[in-house]
């Protein structure tokens, strides 16, 4: 059984969606970052840097004690070894999906958050740093896009590099990008949304969403 302690965002969701996909058992524990919970000494014992997901496999293949393990990157790579699915064992494979994995937790999710930030939330409308945000976000959609012409998947096959980055592009109605602009985008992100179990992963927490 693995614990999943998190949250219905997108870094959260990307966790869920690959327990789903990944058929591992699997207990979601909320953890309420409107309320702060994500810094609760509990929570920083498994996630040190006080964000939202973290997991505790209570039955890792050692046969050790648990293993915890912070990081939406580093949890889905942990959880696709154990499964020994959606991640490639060539290296050229693995390198690829591992690359475009990078790319999004290093630009795609972080601008998108800082573009989602000082749009939706921020007290204060920043008209620079929202537009500053909104070019950056609009050249990653164009680097998502470039890569997805001529392609069903980031990589290859069905892999977490699609999980990773499935779960911001949900974000693109509130952020007002309209995904007409990316055709390749679109296909791909309408296609991925008729998968069973991404959807299943998808609506964990639903009823806690605000």
């Amino acid at each position: 059984m693995i614990d999943l302690h998190s949250w219905p965002t997108p870094n959260g969701w990307k966790i869920s969606i690959a327990l789903e996909e990944m058929e591992l058992a699997y207990r979601f524990v909320p953890v309420d970052i409107g309320k702060g919970e994500q810094l609760r000494p509990e929570f920083l014992a498994i996630s040190p840097n006080g964000r939202i997901p973290a997991i505790v496999d209570q039955d890792p293949d050692d046969g050790g004690p648990p293993i915890a393990v912070f990081e939406s990157a580093a949890i889905l790579v942990y959880l696709a070894d154990k499964s020994g699915r959606f991640l490639p064992r060539d290296p050229r494979g693995r390198t690829e999906v591992l690359e475009w994995l990078a790319w999004q937790v290093a630009g795609f999710g972080p601008m998108l958050g800082q573009h989602g930030h000082f749009k939706l939330y921020a007290a204060e409308k920043l008209p620079y740093a929202i537009l500053r945000y909104r070019r950056e976000a609009e050249r990653l959609y164009g680097v998502l896009d470039r890569r997805l012409a001529g392609r069903e998947h980031l990589c290859g096959a069905y892999s977490i590099a699609d999980m990773a980055c499935w779960p911001w592009v949900v974000t693109h109605k509130a952020q007002e990008i309209d995904l007409a602009a990316f055709p390749h985008v679109r296909r791909w992100y309408d296609a991925l949304k008729q998968r069973p179990a991404l959807r299943r992963g998808y609506e964990v927490g639903r009823e806690l969403r605000g």
